[in-house]
């Protein structure tokens, strides 16, 4: 049997074996996106390459049989620049965005592609979920954001931008009408107690999602009710009161509790609190000049707060929406509320504070002439849905024919696609080699699968597939160079070259190239 070595470790494998085998065997992770176990290596994508002692250049693992003796550097600076760099490559000649604009443009970058596809199947229990692992205070907002993400909704460069806040409104006001409105499952408490400081948006936002988190949480504030700036700084007209009530109820009952009338800095002393809980949110709102919450603590010096983190340079204490930086949005403070929570939660497990994880989010850009006209394709031409009459909110019809406007910019696959997960791992840039990008395309004959060639990296992996299956057409390669592309042949329709074997080849797909129509119900099943 073959011995090799990989980053200084020994592993026999059974002849034949690959440089991959090897590695698995050792439980050493090598990325790799043109390869399926079980079907035969094309190597095309170069994503795996390793450091052979001896070789004139670096080979694809997937491809490469061991020889005894072997010597492998899998993780060194040469590895991986070349798999960054075979990265961006494959990013250059992608067209697709991983994420919505509408995502891209919320503070609290909230699925909000999901929410609609939710909506218009009529899954408004599933919306509900969707909206709040994001928006603690859906309806709230519903009635009061500027709605950033219709600023950038790609619909309006054809006409109007979906109602993305009359639907996230909708979707709340339906669950608080309910008998048991939505609420998240608790984590088990992980005897850990943290003091907000303050009960506005950011305040609010940061216990609930704390308390869902297992984190034991207690809302200071020196007013006699909570809401901060959304009770004593909005309008009735404009938010009534027993809205915010009703979404502040939620939150309570989750566990979370409020101590009003308290102020910081007078009633109690900040190192009292510091003394008497673990972690510390400030989220006291605008502050005032001699403020006793202010952000000072005993050194009498002003604290400076990391941007990414939340963290300030006191331990333990973490400060965020308008106790910071004045941010006018209350999205805004949400959004501030929610990343400093996780922020906080590693903190109290014994993390690195790094705070939110970065997303990676490839992007289309500016649409060519002729390509908002394949978006319209799958979607409604109705306009834009307004309230009915006096009514300040749309009906739960009126919602799903808004919600089928939406041109469903969002990849079908974002969380399978490989390479969007190693483009994130090796901090590949997108435009980092810059040419013309193919044009936009989408092939919707199937009844069940859609195919967007802009994605599709040749592996030919569906094309072995599709053979395995039996299909009498299947897929194939057609062209030439750089322009060889995967496709049905003699320019049959995608309904006729897989006709069995449509959800294996959407399985095998490394990228959303291939996906399901139906992503709402199956992306629904799959959520936690």
């Amino acid at each position: 049997m073959p011995k090799i070595t990989i980053d200084g470790r020994d592993v026999e494998v059974d002849a034949g074996a690959t440089i991959l085998d090897a590695a698995e065997k050792l439980g050493i992770d090598i990325p790799t996106m043109c390869f399926l176990r079980g079907h035969e290596a094309t190597t095309s994508c170069m994503v795996c390459v390793v450091k052979v002692t001896g070789a004139d250049a670096l080979v694809p693992a997937c491809g490469t049989p061991v020889g005894d003796g072997m010597q492998i550097e899998n993780d060194c600076d040469e590895v991986r620049d070349a798999r960054k760099a075979a990265l961006e490559l494959l990013l250059s000649d992608h067209v697709g965005d991983c994420m919505g604009p509408c995502t891209m443009g919320c503070p609290a970058h909230m699925e909000i592609p999901l929410m609609i596809r939710q909506i218009a199947a009529g899954q408004f229990t599933e919306a509900i979920a969707t909206v709040k692992r994001d928006i603690a205070l859906p309806a709230v907002l519903g009635r009061i954001c500027p709605a950033p993400c219709e600023n950038v909704c790609r619909r309006a460069q054809h006409d109007q931008a979906v109602s993305v806040c009359l639907l996230k409104r909708c979707v709340a006001d339906v669950d608080l009408a309910t008998d048991q409105p939505y609420s998240p499952t608790c984590i088990a408490q992980k005897g850990k107690r943290v003091a907000i400081i303050g009960a506005g948006p950011a305040g609010l936002a940061a216990a609930y999602y704390l308390q869902r988190d297992g984190f034991e949480c207690v809302v200071v504030d020196d007013h006699d009710e909570p809401g901060g700036m959304l009770r004593y700084g909005v309008s009735e007209a404009e938010l009534p009161r027993d809205v915010l009530t009703a979404e502040i109820a939620q939150i309570e009952k989750l566990g979370v509790r409020f101590r009003l009338g308290v102020r910081v800095g007078s009633a109690i002393s900040m190192e009292e609190v510091r003394k008497q809980f673990d972690a510390v949110f400030i989220a006291a709102g605008q502050l005032k000049p001699g403020d006793g919450e202010a952000l000072q603590m005993e050194a009498g010096e002003k604290i400076n707060v990391n941007g990414a983190t939340y963290a300030t340079g006191v331990e333990g204490v973490f400060a965020g929406g308008d106790a910071v930086r004045r941010r006018k949005m209350a999205v805004r403070a949400v959004a501030d509320g929610k990343e400093a929570a996780q922020a906080i939660a590693q903190y109290l497990t014994g993390q690195e504070v790094t705070g939110p994880g970065k997303l990676f989010n490839s992007r289309m850009g500016k649409l060519a002439d002729g390509e908002m006209e394949v978006f319209l394709g799958a979607a409604s031409s109705a306009a834009r849905q307004e309230p009915f009459g006096a009514a300040t909110a749309l009906s739960d019809e009126e919602a799903r024919v808004e919600s089928l406007r939406c041109l469903r910019c969002d990849c079908r696959k974002p969380e399978a696609c490989l390479l969007r997960q190693h483009a994130l791992a090796y901090e590949a840039r997108q435009t980092r080699y810059r040419s013309d990008r193919r044009r936009f395309v989408q092939q919707t004959q199937h009844p069940d699968v859609i195919y967007e060639p802009g994605k599709c990296i040749d592996c030919g992996i569906c094309i072995q597939t599709a053979s395995e299956a039996g299909e009498a057409l299947g897929l194939t390669f057609v062209g030439r160079g750089f322009d060889v592309r995967v496709a049905v042949p003699f320019e049959a329709t995608l309904a006729e070259g897989l006709r069995e074997a449509a959800a294996q080849c959407v399985a095998a797909c490394p990228t959303g190239a291939l996906a399901f129509k139906d992503g709402v119900v199956r992306a629904a099943e799959q959520m936690p």
